[in-house]
């Protein structure tokens, strides 16, 4: 019992730690980079500079306040992201962009230093501390306009020149769904889907009647044994009443006993009779309601 309840902690405090671990900006990464922007995505003030995309790889929301943006390695507290700002929490698998303007007064997302197409740029995400290196990456010099650098995966996989710059969103789009292709290229009469599609549905329809079936035994043997029971309520109700006769015999000697005494002294049994007349002292002419005067 004491193990269990020790394993249950564990797995409980390795649980906590995952969900802490999702939680903590470490999660970041830096997604995607444009450093010659002529054509391409604006600011919030309609201008058009570097930018720097990042990307929350976890499965919970990240508030990156507190964190460090830089360009130089000798400077890992650069920028440090503001705090307050609500638009600062990433949420899960998503992006946010910060333009690489060298004007920070223009708010959150305006980092204080600029990106040099003619030379290497680097760029690296610390952590609130500023010592913990979150991610770093070198932009390779003489970058083309409008045309970025960046993962050929969301927040993984290697960098690449990426000819379909994507701000703020997926640095792959899918526009097909690889199993349907491989569908329409091996099995062009849909036979194949067809049996697949039967076989799922028989198996479920077969699954559901075991369960039901077994449900249906439950249910009879449990209808039985709920029988048995009353069959057997139902005797001792049958039996109810058929005493012997040495109990009666001894509750009528009792009860003779009993009104066998009630009348043992007769002198003291008052009988009223009731007296009969033949007329009534109301009508009778032999009672008047005065004395007549004597002469």
């Amino acid at each position: 019992m004491i193990n269990k309840k020790i394993g249950v902690l564990l797995l409980f405090a390795l649980l906590v730690s995952f969900g802490a671990k999702a939680q903590r900006a470490t999660s970041m990464r830096i997604n995607e980079v444009l450093v010659v922007n002529e054509d391409n995505f604006v600011d919030d003030y309609g201008k058009r500079h570097a930018w720097i995309e990042l990307f929350n790889g976890s499965a919970g929301s990240v508030n990156i306040a507190g964190c460090f943006l830089t360009n130089d390695k000798n400077d890992p507290k650069k920028y440090p992201i503001p705090k307050g700002d609500v638009l600062t929490i990433i949420p899960p698998r998503q992006h946010t962009l910060f333009w690489a303007d060298g004007e920070p007064n223009r708010g959150t997302f305006h980092v204080n230093f600029t990106l040099d197409p003619s030379k290497e740029n680097y760029i690296a995400l610390y952590d609130a501390d500023g010592k913990t290196l979150i991610d770093e990456i070198v932009i390779p010099a003489s970058q083309k306009a409008d045309i970025s650098y960046g993962r050929t995966l969301d927040g993984q996989g290697e960098w690449s020149t990426l000819a379909k710059v994507t701000p703020s969103t997926n640095n792959v789009t899918l526009d097909s769904n690889e199993k349907i292709e491989n569908f329409k290229e091996n099995d062009s009469w849909g036979i194949g889907m067809t049996l697949t599609a039967m076989a799922v549905v028989f198996s479920g329809l077969f699954l559901l009647f075991i369960i039901f079936k077994q449900i249906g035994k439950f249910s009879i043997a449990a209808s039985k044994r709920n029988a048995r029971k009353a069959a057997g309520a139902a005797v001792v109700a049958d039996n109810a009443g058929q005493e012997s006769g040495e109990i009666f015999a001894a509750i009528g000697a009792a009860l003779y006993e009993m009104s066998d005494d009630n009348h043992d002294i007769e002198h003291t049994v008052l009988t009223i009779r009731k007296v009969q007349r033949s007329y009534s002292p109301w009508s009778s002419k032999i009672y008047g309601l005065r004395e007549v005067p004597k002469k």
